[in-house]
């Protein structure tokens, strides 16, 4: 069963009181268009939510307002606890964002770029300690040492996965991460946020992609006009159509 809007109470209370990421009535408005109204989301240890939606829905503005790129009109977001509002930095070192395109130094080696972004982070690692996280990402040796102005879409991705395994980052925040990979590449990637919820991190994936949604989200929840019109378990989605449950919820 879908749960429309305002999730019930005991759903509420499982997730909240364990959530690494939490929308407390989150409100965003430019100008006089409302972007974000009043949303309430948790991602729980170990959990991928993923947020559907079409274009200006409001996906891009709940990542950012994670990231504290900008600031709520009302309500909060918060990632381990801390209010990203009241101590952006704090809460940003929990993060690891992996946007559309990774932005890397092009004339950096793989293992150069993540050196340099895991000591921004506040986690300095030797050579010795990198090269087996890129490994781990799927970059292997001879690839993390080329620069990464030669580097396709899927390998940038990998680095930033390395990033998040660098830094220890206890949530993921994801926006359009397969869009332009190819079957292959979307795949690995999916197996290696499978491996990162695996090892309790919890992954807000903002989407167009169903297909990998279905395969991989715990959950989805569908966004529409700034308004999180239906979340689904994976549960009461796993056996149904979720393209066919979509479209019915945006033409409702």
């Amino acid at each position: 069963m879908a749960v429309d809007k305002e999730p019930d109470a005991p759903f509420r209370s499982r997730y909240l009181s364990r959530a690494m990421l939490a929308a407390q009535k989150l409100t965003k408005r430019f100008q006089d268009r409302v972007a974000l109204d009043a949303l309430e989301l948790e991602v729980a240890p170990g959990e991928i939510f993923a947020l559907l939606g079409p274009n200006g829905a409001g996906k891009t503005t709940t990542i950012n307002l994670f990231l504290g790129f900008l600031r709520p009109d009302g309500g909060d977001a918060r990632v381990c606890g801390t209010s990203v509002a009241a101590d952006p930095v704090a809460a940003r070192r929990k993060l690891a964002y992996i946007p559309e395109m990774v932005s890397l130094y092009p004339r950096f080696s793989g293992v150069e770029n993540l050196d340099y972004f895991s000591r921004l982070g506040g986690r300095a690692h030797t050579r010795a300690e990198l090269y087996p996280l890129l490994e781990q990402a799927g970059l292997s040796r001879e690839a993390a040492d080329r620069r990464v102005g030669t580097y396709s879409k899927g390998m940038r991705q990998k680095v930033g996965i390395a990033l998040a395994l660098a830094t220890g980052a206890q949530a993921l925040l994801l926006d359009e991460p397969t869009s332009g990979l190819d079957p292959a590449a979307s795949h690995e990637f999916s197996r290696m946020l499978r491996k990162l919820a695996g090892d309790g991190v919890a992954i807000l994936m903002a989407t167009h992609d169903l297909f990998r949604a279905r395969e991989d989200a715990t959950r989805v929840g569908i966004l529409v006009g700034g308004k999180l019109i239906a979340q689904y378990s994976r549960a009461e989605f796993a056996d149904k159509d979720l393209e066919r449950l979509y479209l019915e919820r945006l033409s409702a």
